[in-house]
Parts: structure tokens; C-alpha cells; sequence
């Protein structure tokens, strides 16, 4: 089947299938820094009334990882319910190939501030997304023959709000006004792929654009060795007080999958054992995210190289696959036959967080769209 239009607007999300084929076709990355990511696990939780604030917000930052690891958390009192919604997000430029952000997730309720709003609670949905950091120096272009982007896909989430929800829908409805002004005054065709310029035009002078002018430099400022306080401080002078005004522009590390450190050079991290009442292991997890996959459909999780996994991954990286997937997803088992080990991919699991995608440091792994009506079956989140 072929579709035919005179405009493609692509809006899939944080590292959509299409839109990374459409940086590499277009070159839209040439004239941008690398995107940096983070993976947000949350959880939702029915408490107690006595519990219950509604509208109540909380956010936190750093703790329990290192000061040298971005990431940070969310608490939100839903109106409805007695419902409260968490997370915790964790930055995919992390280097210890030990860390595992979903275990951060479970030791991050253990604190007692945490604790005290899920206490005597259930529970009652899990999900996990990856979410595009790089902000201002890594929007690509977004505009090419035939085609744009908008929402999520080139990336317009403001970093130190945890908020993008507001700037993807603005850059969907000026998106709209430009491609139908341009279908009215004829300036579209279907037998020629023309530029949208005046979306882009459009979108650069709009609060979009400026939002993310304003806090470019948030997210930057914690690769320096000062790490978390490096970051806070220079978030507090110059976002907060001077409104991100500062005439300069700082520089992203790179791509998040050169980041791993070997793990002769890592510290293996003791995770607590879960509680099953604060804290809880991964695939009860996964069974509360409503994913659900044919079991005979075509795989939707590829590999490049399938000698990569066990020679370079497992074997300079002690297998970090095992670790960064939210879903249970990747695990190393003996092979039948021999001493030797190979990567089981459970499929199934898989909650389309993109991770896997992201962080492999062999950029080995390429998550693919699945068959029509499978992953995850989030309700309420």
C-alpha cells in the first residue's frame, strides 16, 4: 500500500522508528549536537484518603544516584482517586554499566519522604518511556522535502520541568496553520516535495522556541566534574535568576551510547531486595503495564550483528542490556550447548520505551515497529 500526500507531518514520539531513518535520509542531524535522552520509569499507586493531597506536587533531584548521574523525580496528588502518580527519571548518559534505572526507581520510594505519601497504598499500573534532554543544541532541522516534524520527535520537552506535553501540541497546531495555509494559497503539490519554510519560520517565533532557548543550558551544566552542585548552581544564577539570558550557549557530552565505562572500570551497585510492598521486582512490574504482544508476530526488537552481543556487550560490558531495559526484555543465558552464554530476547515484555535503541553502546539493537495493536495497555497514566 502506498500513501500519497502533499505534507507528512511526523509526530511519533521520543526516537521514533521513522523519524531516526529521517535524520540519516535528510541529514537533519549535521548541524545540531547529538540528542540526549533520559528513561522516566512511573508507577501509580491507589494510597490511603489519609494520604491523599490532591493537587499536591512534588519533585526531587540526585538521590540515591551518584552527584555525577543527571536524574530526578516526580510526585503528583491526582485530583481523582485517591490516586498519586511517581517517577523517577534517569539520564541515559550515565557511565557505570552497573546502574540500573529501574532499581533506582525502587530505591528511590524507600526514602521517607517518598514513603510516606505511597505507605498502605496498592500499587495499580507501571509503564516506562524514554524522553528526548537535548533541548535547544539538538533540535535537527525540522523541515524537508515533503515532510516536518513536530511534537516530540525532533524534541521540544523543557528539560528542568519535566514538561513538553504543552510545546508538542503548540508545534502540531502551528504545523496545521502552515500546511493548510500553504494547500490554500497552492503552494503544495503532490507531484513535488516542497520545504515547509513557513512552519519553521513560524515555530522559531514562538514561545516554543524561546522556552527552550531559556533552559539550554540547564542540562549541559551537570557534565561538568561538579556534576549535580556544578548543575544546580549554575541552574539557580542563570535560569532562575537571569532567565536563562546568559549570551552563551554550553556544549552536550556526545551520544548517550559512548558514555558506558567498561566494567572493569564500573562499581557494582547492591540493590535491596524488594519488599513487595514499597518495592518490587521487575517482571511484577512489567505485568502491570498491560503489555501484550502476538506471540507469532514479526520480531520488532532486531540486531544489527548477532555476534555483537555476547563478544562486545556482554564481554566489555558485562551485558548492560539486562539493566537499562525497564521490561525484563534482554537476558543472557547459557547457551545448550558449551560453556558459552547467548542474548534471549523476550520480546513480549517489551514496552516501547525505546532504551534499548539509545543506550546500547554498540548501537547494536534496532527497535522497529511492532505488529498493529501490540505493547503496552496503560490505563490512567
Amino acid at each position: 500500500m502506498e500513501i500519497h500526500a502533499k505534507m507528512t507531518m511526523f509526530a511519533e514520539g521520543c526516537h521514533g522508528h521513522l523519524s531516526k531513518q529521517l535524520f540519516d535520509k535528510f541529514e537533519l542531524r549535521k548541524n545540531c549536537q547529538p540528542m540526549t535522552y533520559a528513561i522516566g520509569i512511573k508507577e501509580l499507586w491507589e494510597v490511603p484518603e489519609e494520604n491523599h493531597e490532591p493537587g499536591l506536587a512534588v519533585h526531587t533531584v540526585g538521590w540515591p544516584m551518584e552527584h555525577t548521574t543527571y536524574g530526578g523525580s516526580f510526585l503528583y496528588h491526582i485530583n481523582d482517586g485517591p490516586l498519586v502518580a511517581c517517577g523517577f527519571v534517569t539520564a541515559l548518559d550515565y557511565k557505570n554499566t552497573y546502574l540500573s534505572p529501574f532499581k533506582e526507581m525502587q530505591r528511590w520510594k524507600t526514602h521517607p519522604k517518598i514513603a510516606a505519601h505511597l505507605d498502605g497504598g496498592e500499587r495499580i499500573m507501571y509503564g516506562a518511556r524514554a524522553l528526548n534532554e537535548g533541548g535547544y543544541q539538538s533540535l535537527p532541522e525540522i523541515v524537508f522535502p515533503g515532510g516536518l516534524m513536530m511534537g516530540c520527535s525532533p524534541g521540544f520537552l523543557n528539560v528542568p520541568k519535566i514538561k513538553g506535553t504543552h510545546t508538542a501540541m503548540r508545534s502540531g497546531i502551528i504545523a496545521a496553520d502552515a500546511t493548510f495555509d500553504s494547500i490554500v494559497n497552492g503552494h503544495l503539490s503532490m507531484e513535488k516535495g516542497e520545504v515547509l519554510e513557513t512552519y519553521k519560520e513560524a515555530l522559531m517565533n514562538s514561545h516554543v522556541w524561546e522556552e527552550l532557548y531559556a533552559c539550554r543550558n540547564v542540562r549541559p551544566s551537570f557534565c561538568t566534574k561538579a556534576g549535580l552542585w556544578g548543575g544546580m548552581l549554575y541552574t539557580g544564577l542563570f535560569y532562575v535568576v537571569l532567565g536563562g539570558k546568559e549570551p552563551w550557549t554550553l556544549k552536550h557530552h556526545g551520544a548517550d551510547s559512548d558514555s558506558l565505562l567498561p566494567a572493569e572500570q564500573s562499581k557494582v551497585i547492591e540493590y535491596p531486595k524488594p519488599d513487595n510492598k514499597l518495592t518490587f521486582d521487575l517482571l511484577s512490574s512489567v505485568a502491570l503495564s498491560g503489555t501484550n504482544h502476538e506471540g507469532d508476530q514479526p520480531a520488532h526488537l532486531t540486531l544489527k550483528d548477532d555476534s555483537v552481543p555476547v563478544e562486545r556487550n556482554l564481554g566489555l560490558f558485562d551485558g548492560p542490556e539486562q539493566r537499562f531495559c525497564p521490561a525484563g526484555v534482554y537476558e543472557y543465558v547459557p547457551e545448550d550447548v558449551g560453556d558459552g552464554y547467548r542474548l534471549q530476547i523476550n520480546a513480549s515484555n517489551c514496552v516501547h520505551c525505546k532504551t534499548c535503541d539509545i543506550k546500547c553502546p554498540s548501537q547494536n539493537i534496532n527497535w522497529v515497529v511492532p505488529e498493529g495493536g501490540g505493547g503496552p495497555g496503560y490505563n490512567g497514566m
